[in-house]
């Protein structure tokens, strides 16, 4: 019997960055993870991330679900990497190459008393932010929240673009105050 091979399409998607591009799949590659890489040095923990720096053009690697989002260097052209990243993204997947050989994943801490209002902030970034920043190649995770600030990591395309601040400040900030009235601030932890 002739095994059927499944067809691998990968895409490049523009991401509000203009230093970064999506490169999505038609298949998970890292279902429910994420793993970011903003340098060289950090990618030891995943084999793509460290092939995908053997290219000069390479400034970051963020992996997540269906995509791969790269970060170019200065001077770098889109023209001329897409074509490269698309055909080495498609080989080293169809290869069946390991994305990333050990995973970790993020514990929420005991807050004490403000146990609900945590619960309610990562609601509300799960169920609404979360899949927006995502579809733009990027990733938003809670980290801490104290006397009503908000602490969250913007990873991927979020990490570095410029406006990254103005979703930050007029859209989550403000989502959240409106959703959880304890609420005061949101930043982003810087990387």
């Amino acid at each position: 019997m002739t095994e059927v091979k499944e067809f691998l399409e990968v895409y490049a998607e523009q991401t509000p960055n203009p230093e970064t591009m999506k490169f999505v799949f038609n298949r998970m590659i890292l279902p429910d993870d994420s793993a970011d890489f903003p340098t060289r040095e950090s990618a030891a923990p995943s084999p793509l991330a460290k092939n995908l720096y053997e290219f000069n053009f390479v400034n970051g690697v963020f992996i997540m679900n269906n995509f791969v989002t790269v970060t170019r260097s200065e001077g770098a052209a889109w023209d001329e990497i897409i074509p490269i990243m698309r055909e080495f993204l498609k080989s080293y997947v169809e290869a069946k190459e390991p994305i990333l050989l050990k995973s970790k994943k993020t514990v929420i801490g005991d807050y004490g008393a403000d146990n609900v209002t945590v619960a309610k902030i990562i609601d509300v970034l799960d169920t609404y932010v979360k899949p927006a920043v995502e579809v733009d190649g990027g990733m938003i995770s809670f980290k801490s929240y104290e006397n009503g600030v908000v602490t969250v990591e913007m990873k991927g395309s979020c990490s570095g673009c410029p406006s990254s601040t103005v979703t930050l400040k007029r859209g989550i900030e403000g989502m959240l105050q409106r959703m959880v009235p304890e609420v005061r601030e949101v930043i982003a932890e810087a990387l």
